[in-house]
């Protein structure tokens, strides 16, 4: 099954020159394009994971309930980040992408609240290692609030945060943003370094990351 993940959704790998602005087009933009600093691709999502000054930056486009998301963090994501966030050459970046409807943008709410606790990247594991399907119900507040004690959260302040909704607007602007680069599948990454942008669509196998960084 882990193969048929890969095989799925094949991978779309663009290289674009570009001097600090990011060109992309919408699907009905009739050649217009929007013109993304790599900022605007990094401001609203998670903390940075990385050393804010690698010169390579992986934006990821995902949702917490979907299949592939999953297969990408079970199968690919450790080993990137081993060899090349941890060594200082890459920096990551998460937003919400929430195709599977509201119990995703609860999931997405709740990591942004571990955040708070500065838990976001304990707690966006957390979330996928405990994965249960897509629109299965186990995203709810029994299973966030396990996932809160399991990550050390003080369980009080992280309820208040879900229940007033703190980060539920922001959740929803990282869906529209991505729609307006033409984002329409998750797993979809963004690389970029100060003049090349790789986009791969996917749960693509560590091969094709690694093709597309040692690239750059």
């Amino acid at each position: 099954m882990k193969r048929y993940y890969y095989l799925a959704i094949p991978a779309i790998i663009t290289v674009i020159a570009a001097f600090y602005v990011l060109n992309f087009h919408e699907n009905n933009s009739n050649n217009n394009s929007n013109k993304v600093s790599p900022q605007a691709l990094m401001e609203n999502g998670s903390p940075l994971l990385g050393y804010p000054g690698a010169r390579i930056t992986i934006v990821e486009f995902g949702d917490y309930q979907c299949t592939y998301c999953h297969a990408f963090h079970q199968n690919t994501k450790d080993q990137l980040i081993q060899d090349y966030v941890n060594t200082g050459k890459v920096n990551f970046v998460f937003r919400d992408f929430p195709l599977n409807g509201p119990a995703s943008v609860l999931a997405a709410q709740a990591a942004y609240c571990a955040g708070d606790q500065n838990k976001y990247w304990q707690y966006h594991d957390e979330l996928y290692n405990n994965w249960g399907g897509e629109n299965t119900g186990w995203i709810n507040q029994k299973s966030l609030d396990q996932f809160a004690n399991n990550v050390n959260l003080d369980l009080a302040e992280f309820n208040t945060c879900i229940s007033d909704k703190k980060y539920e607007q922001k959740v929803l602007n990282n869906q529209q943003f991505g729609e307006k680069l033409g984002v329409n599948a998750t797993p979809s990454f963004i690389i970029f370094s100060d003049k090349k942008v790789t986009t791969i669509v996917g749960a693509q196998p560590y091969s094709v990351f690694k093709q597309a960084l040692d690239s750059i």
